[in-house]
């Protein structure tokens, strides 16, 4: 069995996959040891990889996965072959995770696409019909939002990310929660309509994170929410590896 890690910057998700088959998933704080990780995964891991976007955590969880199940973890890098041409320059100047999902994405819904994907940072990134991952555009997440909010003014609070039950509010709260979602949705519409404007052909959308189906529901240019994109993109590249 396959043991794929997605490390974020806030949280750290685990997937276990039988062949294709993700048959159990969990998560925790980036940054915490997980204590409980033999327990908490059934069966017998023979190989693992992860992207990161956190390096200073990676030695400790590898070692942590060595000894637990014996396995031995590849990290991706952006040198891999994704199979797609990556015009990001330098190479390495892009997060794995951007490149590990529009490789994903292209592997399950084809080109073109757009891959937003809502986490502490909205990243979109765009992949053309030649297979050419093109770049994005990096934006601060909702949960960033709310931080640099509360830190950089002198009254307004830090607010707990909820969608809003209307766009006109009466209390600093909730217009700021008002304010941070429909923020991102607008973002996510007006780049989306832009991109879709420079390709040939019309693409597919997809949205992935942990604020993808929050944000899906009130946003129209979205055709797919995926959460765990990242993940099968992670066991198809250890399945390319070992063709």
């Amino acid at each position: 069995m396959l043991l794929a890690v997605d490390i974020g910057n806030t949280s750290t998700k685990f997937g276990v996959f039988d062949g294709d088959d993700l048959t159990f998933k969990f998560s925790y704080p980036t940054g915490e040891t997980p204590i409980e990780l033999a327990d908490e995964i059934a069966g017998d891991i023979t190989s693992a990889i992860a992207c990161s976007v956190v390096p200073d955590v990676n030695d400790q969880l590898a070692g942590l996965i060595l000894k637990r199940f014996d396995a031995k973890t590849i990290f991706v890098t952006n040198d891999l072959d994704f199979g797609l041409d990556i015009k990001y320059e330098p190479l390495d100047g892009a997060g794995t995770d951007r490149a590990v999902n529009a490789f994903a994405a292209v592997e399950e819904y084809g080109t073109p696409v757009i891959v937003c994907s809502l986490g502490t940072a909205t990243t979109i990134d765009v992949v053309n019909e030649k297979k050419q991952l093109l770049g994005g555009l990096i934006g601060a997440g909702m949960k960033t939002s709310a931080k640099a909010l509360r830190f950089n003014t002198a009254r307004l609070p830090e607010v707990e990310i909820e969608k809003p039950d209307q766009l006109i509010n009466r209390s600093t709260e909730t217009a700021i929660q008002a304010g941070i979602f429909y923020s991102q949705v607008g973002l996510i519409e007006t780049a989306v309509a832009r991109i879709s404007r420079q390709l040939p052909a019309k693409p597919k959308v997809i949205a992935t994170g942990g604020f993808a189906e929050m944000i899906a529901s009130e946003c129209a240019v979205i055709d797919v929410v995926d959460e765990d994109l990242l993940l099968h993109g992670l066991r198809l590249l250890n399945t390319r590896r070992n063709a």
